[in-house]
C-alpha cells in the first residue's frame, strides 16, 4: 500500500474513531470538576472562576475543538445569539477550548459578539476533567454541560455538530429555573 494511502486511511481511522466516541462522560447527577482559567470576554482577560460562577446561577460550559475553524464559529454565533435567554433564566455560560488566550481574545469579539466569554485549556486539563477530549487527537470534542449552583451536572450533550447544543442546555437552564420558581426557591 502506497504511504499516501496508508496515511489517508489512518486519517480516517482517527476521524471515524473520534465521531463514534462523541459523547459526554459526566452523566447527569454527577459533580462536576471545579476549574479556573485565563478567560476573554470581548477582547478583555480575566480569570474565570467555575466556583464563582456557580454563586449566581447554573452555568453552561461548553467545549470545542479550535477557535476560528467553522464548526466552532457557528456553535459561538448561536450562543451569543441565545444569550439573552440564558441570562433570563439566571445562566452564565462559558466556553472552552485549548486555544491560546491571544487567540480567544480575538475570539470573544468576533465570534462570540462580546456576549460571554471563552477560557483558554492550553494542556486540556480541563477538558481531560470533563471527559471532553478526542482519543488520539489532542482536541476537545465537542461537548455541553449544563451545571446547577451545587455543582451537580444537569445536562451533558456530546456531538460534533454544532447543532443541538444551545437547544439542549437552554433547555435544561430554563427547565431548571421552572422547578425553583414552582417550588418557591430562589432560582
Amino acid at each position: 500500500m502506497p504511504r499516501r494511502t496508508r496515511q489517508l486511511a489512518a486519517s480516517t481511522a482517527l476521524l471515524v474513531l473520534a465521531a463514534s466516541t462523541a459523547r459526554a462522560a459526566l452523566p447527569v447527577g454527577a459533580k462536576a470538576p471545579d476549574f479556573a482559567a485565563r478567560a476573554a470576554l470581548d477582547g478583555h482577560e480575566f480569570r474565570f472562576s467555575l466556583t464563582e460562577a456557580l454563586h449566581r446561577g447554573p452555568v453552561v460550559v461548553y467545549f470545542y475543538p479550535a477557535a476560528f475553524t467553522r464548526g466552532c464559529t457557528i456553535e459561538a454565533h448561536d450562543f451569543a445569539a441565545a444569550l439573552p435567554d440564558y441570562k433570563a433564566a439566571g445562566a452564565t455560560v462559558i466556553g472552552v477550548s485549548e486555544d491560546r488566550i491571544a487567540t480567544l481574545d480575538k475570539f470573544s469579539v468576533s465570534a462570540c459578539q462580546g456576549k460571554f466569554p471563552v477560557a483558554a485549556d492550553a494542556d486540556g486539563s480541563i477538558a481531560r476533567h470533563y471527559d471532553a477530549l478526542m482519543p488520539v487527537m489532542h482536541y476537545a470534542r465537542r461537548t455541553s454541560y449544563v451545571i446547577a449552583p451545587d455543582g451537580s451536572v444537569l445536562e451533558s450533550y456530546s456531538a460534533m455538530n454544532p447543532d443541538g447544543h444551545v437547544q439542549k442546555t437552554l433547555q435544561a437552564v430554563q427547565a431548571w429555573r421552572a422547578q425553583h420558581t414552582a417550588q418557591g426557591l430562589r432560582p
